[in-house]
C-alpha cells in the first residue's frame, strides 16, 4: 500500500483544513486508516483511525473538533479539521495498518509522507 497525503498548510486559529490521503492498492478497504501527528521535539501521536467497517478512534485532545471519514471507492482517507489551535501544529500522516494497536504507532505498517499543518495565532 503506497499513501499520498495532501490538503495541509497556513491556517489561521480557529480555521479549518481537510487532509486527503490517497492509498494505491487492492487491498484498501481491508485496512484500519490512521492518523498520527509530529509537533518539531515531540514524538509522532495518534489523532484519529478508522477501522475497515468504519468503526472510528480519537485522541482525547481532538474529540468533536476533527472528524475522520473514508470513501471506500475513492481509496481515501479525509480528517476534518475544525477550530484549529495553534498547538495543532505539526506534520501530520496517515498510515495503514492491520487493526491492532490502533492509537500506536506500531500498529501501523505502511506511512504516507506527511503534510505540514500550521495553525496561526
Amino acid at each position: 500500500v503506497q499513501l499520498q497525503a495532501s490538503g495541509g498548510g497556513l491556517v489561521q486559529a480557529g480555521g479549518s483544513l481537510r487532509l486527503s490521503c490517497a492509498a494505491s492498492g487492492r487491498s484498501f478497504n481491508r485496512y484500519t486508516m490512521g492518523w498520527f501527528r509530529q509537533a518539531p521535539g515531540k514524538e509522532r501521536e495518534f489523532v484519529a483511525a478508522i477501522t475497515w467497517n468504519g468503526v472510528t478512534y480519537y485522541a482525547d485532545s481532538v474529540k468533536g473538533q476533527f472528524s475522520i471519514s473514508r470513501v471506500y471507492a475513492k481509496n481515501t482517507v479525509w480528517l476534518q479539521m475544525n477550530s484549529l489551535k495553534t498547538e495543532d501544529t505539526a506534520v501530520y500522516y496517515c498510515a495503514a495498518g492491520s487493526g491492532v494497536l490502533i492509537t500506536t504507532t506500531d500498529g501501523y505498517a505502511y506511512w504516507g509522507q506527511g503534510t505540514q499543518v500550521t495553525v496561526s495565532s
